[in-house]
Parts: C-alpha cells; structure tokens; sequence
C-alpha cells in the first residue's frame, strides 16, 4: 500500500473550501476531470479528460470538517480522508490517500502518481477558491 498526504492553506472560509471540494456537480475547476456521474446517493463516478473511470463510495461526511470515501479503478483500490478545518482566519485542508496498486507493475510507481496528482488538485483548488 502506497500512502500520500498534502496540507495547503487558503485565503477564504473553510466552507468556501468545502463547498468547492465536495460539489460533485460543479468540477469545471478540475483540470483532470471529464465529468462526474452520480450513481446513486453515496456514490459517483469521475471520468478523466481521456474517459478513464474510477469509482467513489463517500463513507463519511461531517459537513466543514472530514469527508471521506472509498475509490477503485482497473489500476487501484484505496480510501481517500479529507479533513478541513480553519487556522487565524484561512481554510486548512489535510488530505490523505491510501491505495493499493492492482497491478504489480504500478506498485513501484503510485506514491510518485499519487503526490503528483495531489499537488494538481491543489493548484486547481486554489484558482477555484480565489
């Protein structure tokens, strides 16, 4: 199993952080994704711009403050923690992915993809919430 955090800081409300991440309807500000389905009410799928889908579960919210879910690919299964919260009037966010590669060809390389895919998904985030 392959493990990746990320912490970053923003310049807004934790809840405008919130809403942004957890909108599962409003992703335009992703530069990865294609489109999100919704599958049922604790589950979605993302598509990438290449049409490569992965599967969500959510498996906890406590609105403002952790949202959680399980995710599976061809390539990967893991779990997916955010926690936010708010620190001398920013929004703080705490992400950590857990992921087990599928394929013993990729295991070498998942903690690598998985840092660079946080760092976009921040960098997005942060044009988002401006």
């Amino acid at each position: 199993m392959a493990a990746a955090k990320i912490r970053a800081e923003f310049s807004c409300s934790v809840k405008k952080v919130w809403d942004v991440v957890t909108s599962l309807e409003e992703y335009s500000w992703r530069s990865d994704l294609g489109k999100i389905e919704m599958i049922g009410e604790n589950q979605f799928v993302e598509y990438t711009k290449e049409g490569y889908a992965t599967t969500f579960r959510i498996t906890r919210t406590t609105p403002y403050e952790r949202w959680e879910f399980d995710m599976e690919n061809g390539n990967m299964s893991g779990h997916w923690t955010g926690i936010f919260s708010e620190e001398n009037g920013k929004a703080v966010i705490e992400f950590t992915e857990e992921v087990t590669a599928k394929k013993a060809l990729m295991k070498p390389f998942v903690k690598m993809y998985l840092k660079r895919q946080q760092a976009q998904y921040v960098k997005d985030l942060e044009k988002a919430v401006r």
